[in-house]
C-alpha cells in the first residue's frame, strides 16, 4: 500500500491531477476497515507534498455522489505512457481511480515526477502520534543489538507460492490447503523448476540453516517481522533462542485489537531501525525497507537466496556442511555484485 501511495502522488504529479487522500481496501488480506488517518499523519502528508501535487481529505459536492471511472493499468508494458493512456479519461470523466502499472520504470518519469514520487516515499509518510509511540514501545523493548528478521512462512504466502513442502506439520499442512483455493501447487518437473528458480518461501528451518551458515551466531537477537499465523516457527527457535515478536512484546489484550495495518506498519518502522534487516524473500516491503536503510546510511541489509538454496539443496544436491560452504560463497558473491549488503561478521573470513 505504501508503494502505491507513492506511485499515485507521482501519477498524478505527471497528469497533472489532484489526489483524493487514498482508502485502503484490504478486506480481502485482513478483513478490517482501517483508514488512512489510522495509520499515517494526515496533516503531515498534505503538508510535505504541497508543490508537487494538491492534495484533498474530501470530493467536492459535484463528484462526491458519483463514483470513479477506473483505469485498470496493472497489465500494461512496454513503452507504456500515462500521459498518452490515461489523462483522455482524467479530462473526460474529471474523477477516475487507477490501478498503477506495476512494469512500469519510475526512473523514466520526467524529473518534476520523480521528485513527487521521492518525496511521497521517503519524506511525506509518517506514522500517526499514536501510533508512532507504539513503534518506539516496541522498539524500546527490543533487546539490543538485534536483527528484523522478515520471514515469509504463513499458509497465504505458501498457498500463493504454488510450492509443495515435504514434512510440515499436520496443522500447518491444513492451514496451506485452507488458504489454497484453486491454486494447486506445481507437480513433477514444472515443481522443481519453480523452486530452482527461487519461488519457493523459505521455511524457518531453511532461514536459520542459511543464518548459521553465515555465521551469524545462534544468540543473535532477532525480532520477527511476520504476519500472523507464521507456521513452523520451531524450525527457528529450536537453533536460534533469542527470538522476539509484537505478541510476546505487546500487552495481549492490546495486540488482539490491532488491525493488520497497524502491525504491518509496526513491522516496517522496526525494521528500518533494526541494526541489520534480513528478508528472506524479495517483495515489496523488503524492498521499501531497503531502500528506506539505504537513504538512512544503514547498509547492513541481507536478502537470502532462495534460487541458490534450492539449486544446492534440490534432490541429489549438496548437504551439511558442503550446503553451508555453498551458501556461505553464494551470499559472499551477492555482495560483491552489490544484491546485498553483508551483515556483521558474515564474511569475516574474506578480505574484500
Amino acid at each position: 500500500m505504501r508503494r502505491d501511495f507513492c506511485d499515485g502522488v507521482g501519477i498524478a504529479r505527471l497528469l497533472n491531477a489532484t489526489l483524493v487522500l487514498p482508502k485502503f481496501e484490504v478486506a480481502a488480506y485482513w478483513n478490517e476497515s482501517s483508514g488512512f488517518g489510522d495509520i499515517f499523519d494526515v496533516d503531515y502528508f498534505i503538508e510535505q507534498t504541497k508543490g508537487f501535487v494538491e492534495i484533498v481529505k474530501e470530493l467536492p459536492d459535484d463528484l462526491a455522489s458519483r463514483e470513479p471511472v477506473k483505469v485498470d493499468c496493472s497489465k500494461r508494458t512496454g513503452n507504456f505512457d500515462y500521459v498518452e493512456a490515461v489523462l483522455p479519461a482524467l479530462k473526460n470523466h474529471h474523477y477516475i481511480s487507477i490501478t498503477p502499472a506495476m512494469s512500469q520504470r519510475r526512473d523514466r518519469y520526467p524529473l518534476h515526477a520523480r521528485a513527487a514520487l521521492c518525496q511521497s516515499c521517503y519524506r511525506a509518510l509518517r506514522l500517526n502520534q499514536a501510533l508512532e509511540a507504539k513503534s518506539l514501545e516496541l522498539l524500546n523493548a527490543i533487546p539490543k543489538p538485534f536483527i528484523a528478521l522478515h520471514l515469509r512462512f504463513e499458509p497465504d504466502m505458501v498457498a500463493y507460492s504454488q510450492c509443495e513442502y515435504s514434512g510440515l506439520s499436520p496443522a500447518s499442512s491444513e492451514a496451506i490447503d485452507a488458504a489454497r483455493g484453486d491454486r494447486k501447487p506445481w507437480t513433477g518437473a514444472a515443481a522443481i523448476a519453480w523452486r530452482k528458480r527461487g519461488k519457493c518461501p523459505l521455511t524457518p528451518r531453511e532461514t536459520a540453516f542459511i543464518l548459521q551458515a553465515l555465521s551469524i551466531p545462534t544468540n543473535t537477537n532477532i525480532y520477527l517481522a511476520a504476519g500472523d499465523g507464521l507456521m513452523e516457527i520451531e524450525g527457528l527457535t529450536s537453533t536460534y533462542t533469542n527470538v522476539y515478536s509484537k505478541s510476546s512484546l505487546l500487552h495481549d489484550g492490546e495486540f488482539v485489537t490491532m488491525h493488520g495495518n497497524t502491525k504491518a506498519a509496526l513491522d516496517y518502522h522496526v525494521s528500518i531501525k533494526s541494526d541489520g534487516y534480513v528478508a528472506t524473500y524479495f517483495g515489496n516491503m523488503d524492498k521499501m525497507v531497503s531502500a528506506m536503510r539505504a537513504l538512512k546510511g544503514m547498509y547492513k541489509t541481507l536478502f537470502l537466496n532462495r534460487r541458490a538454496f534450492a539449486r544446492y539443496s534440490g534432490e541429489g544436491g549438496l548437504e551439511g556442511d558442503e550446503l553451508a560452504e555453498a551458501m556461505w560463497r553464494e551470499h559472499l558473491n551477492d555482495f560483491v555484485k552489490g544484491r546485498g549488503s553483508a551483515l556483521p561478521d558474515c564474511f569475516c573470513e574474506f578480505h574484500l
